[in-house]
C-alpha cells in the first residue's frame, strides 16, 4: 500500500488538506494517509481519524510570522527553532519507510516536501499572479515586486521544478499559466477552498406567485465574519458591529412585512471560539435578546442559533450554519483570510475593514483586495461600511461585474476530486 504524508502550515491550509484526504480515502484502493500539520495542533486532521506523525505546538503568532517580525522572534523564544528541526526528522523518517508527500500551504511545506527525499506535489495555498497583475496586466506600484517575472519567487520556482516534484497545483488559472512557462508541472484543478460549500436547505426564500413583488419586499441579509483566531476575532466583532451600526442608521428601509424587520445580519462564528462571548459583546452594543427565531430561515435552529434584535434589524449568531449564512447573504463584512475568499467565490462582494492583526493587519486587507480585485470593497472605517452597500446596491451593473470576478478568482466547485484524480497519475 502506498503511504501519504501531507504536510500543512495553517488553519486554513488544514481545512483545504482535509478536502482532499476525504477524496482520497473514498479511492478504491486509498493510499495510508498520515498528516504533519506544521503550524498549531492540527485538531481537523484528528477529528477526521488521520494520524499526526510528529510534534506539534501553537506558536505565539498563530503561524502569521511573515507579516511582523516582531511575530517571528516570540516565535523563535516560544521555541520554533527546536521544534522546525523535530519536525523535519519526523517527516524524513516517515518517507524512509517509504511513501510520498503532499505539501499544502507556501514555501515552508514545500521545502519540508523537498528536504524529505521523496516524491512530492504541491498545492500552493498562499501565493497567486492576482497580487501582481489581473489578465490586464501588472498592477499600479507592483513592478518592483514583479521583478522575477512571478509572484513565485525563483527559489520557490525551483523547489516546484525538481524531478522529484510530479504535480504543481496553484490556486487559479492566470498563476497555473504563469509556472507553466517555466517548465513547472502545473495543473489548473481549482481551488479546493470552493468545495463543500452546499447549503442544507437550498437557496431559494420565496416560491409560487408574486415572486417579483415579494423579492421587492424582503429583508436585505449581510453576512458578519469576524475570522476564526482567538482573540482578535472578539476585537474585529466590536469593528464589525460598529459598520453594522452605520447600516442601521444609514441604509433606506428595506420592508419584508410591516411588522418584520427590514435587516437580518447573519453572524458565522468558528466553533473554536466562545458564542458567549459574541453575545455579551453584542448586548453591550445595544443589541436584546431575542425570545424566539419565528420568520427566520428555515436553517435557524432553535438550539444552535442565538437571536438578537436592535430597532429595525434581525441578527443571528451560528456555529452550525456557515454554508447557509454563505449563501442567503447578498454582502459580508468580512474581517476574515479563507471565509472572505469563499464568499466572494460564490459572485458576493466583501466589505473589508483592516484590523490590529496578527492576521487581518491594513497590509494584509490590501493584498487581499489586490488577490480577489473588485469583489472587495476596502474601507479604513467601520462607519464607511454603510456607504460601501448603498453604492453597490445603485450599481446593479457593478454587482454583475463582482459575480464574474469571484467566480473566475475562486473556481468552480470540484477542485478537490480533480486534484486527487491527477495525483493518482502523477504521484500515486
Amino acid at each position: 500500500m502506498i503511504k501519504l504524508l501531507c504536510l500543512s502550515n495553517g488553519h486554513g491550509e488544514d481545512a483545504i488538506a482535509i478536502r482532499i484526504l476525504r477524496q482520497l480515502q473514498q479511492l478504491p484502493d486509498p493510499p495510508e494517509l498520515a498528516a504533519l500539520p506544521l503550524v498549531g495542533q492540527g485538531d481537523a486532521f484528528r477529528n477526521c481519524d488521520i494520524p499526526i506523525i510528529g510534534p506539534v505546538k501553537p506558536m505565539p503568532s498563530g503561524g502569521f510570522v511573515y507579516m511582523d517580525g516582531r511575530q517571528l522572534w516570540r516565535d523563535l523564544r516560544g521555541g520554533l527553532l527546536q521544534l522546525t528541526l523535530s519536525q523535519v526528522q519526523a517527516v524524513k523518517g516517515y518517507v524512509k519507510q517509504g511513501g510520498v508527500v503532499l505539501a499544502v500551504g507556501d514555501i515552508v511545506p514545500l521545502l519540508f516536501a523537498w528536504l524529505s527525499g521523496a516524491n512530492y506535489a504541491f498545492v500552493g495555498t498562499a501565493k497567486s499572479e492576482y497580487y501582481l497583475r489581473d489578465e490586464g496586466g501588472m498592477l499600479p506600484r507592483r513592478r518592483q515586486e514583479g521583478w522575477s517575472g512571478s509572484v513565485y519567487l525563483p527559489w520557490e520556482r525551483w523547489l516546484m521544478s525538481r524531478r522529484r516534484c510530479k504535480a504543481v497545483f496553484p490556486r487559479d488559472s492566470l498563476t497555473t499559466e504563469f509556472l507553466q512557462q517555466w517548465s513547472i508541472p502545473a495543473f489548473d484543478v481549482g481551488n479546493p477552498m470552493m468545495d463543500d460549500l452546499e447549503p442544507t436547505r437550498g437557496t431559494a426564500r420565496f416560491y409560487g406567485a408574486d415572486l417579483e413583488a415579494k423579492e421587492q419586499m424582503r429583508s436585505l441579509d449581510i453576512l458578519l465574519l469576524p475570522g476564526s483566531r482567538a482573540p482578535e476575532a472578539y476585537d474585529n466583532w466590536q469593528q464589525i458591529l460598529m459598520g453594522v451600526s452605520a447600516i442601521i442608521q444609514e441604509l433606506p428601509q428595506y420592508k419584508l412585512k410591516i411588522d418584520d424587520p427590514t435587516l437580518l445580519f447573519l453572524g458565522a462564528i468558528a466553533p473554536s471560539l466562545n458564542l458567549e462571548t459574541f453575545g455579551q459583546i453584542l448586548e453591550s452594543h445595544g443589541w436584546r435578546p431575542q425570545a424566539g427565531l419565528e420568520g427566520l430561515p428555515s436553517w435557524a435552529d432553535t438550539e444552535k442559533t442565538i437571536g438578537f434584535t436592535q430597532r429595525n434589524a434581525r441578527l443571528l449568531l451560528t456555529q452550525s450554519a456557515y454554508n447557509d449564512c454563505l449563501h442567503q447573504a447578498e454582502f459580508a463584512i468580512a474581517m476574515a483570510g479563507t471565509a472572505t475568499e469563499q464568499f466572494v467565490g460564490l459572485g458576493k462582494p466583501a466589505i473589508v475593514i483592516p484590523g490590529k492583526g496578527p492576521q487581518l493587519t491594513p497590509a494584509f486587507a490590501e493584498a487581499q483586495s489586490r488577490l480577489l480585485g473588485p469583489s472587495v470593497i476596502l474601507v479604513q472605517q467601520p462607519y464607511q461600511v454603510a456607504s460601501a452597500i448603498q453604492q453597490l446596491l445603485q450599481n446593479p451593473d457593478r454587482l454583475q461585474l463582482i459575480s464574474q470576478n469571484g467566480k473566475r478568482r475562486m473556481g468552480k466547485p470540484g477542485a478537490s476530486q480533480r486534484l486527487v484524480a491527477c495525483l493518482q497519475d502523477r504521484l500515486l
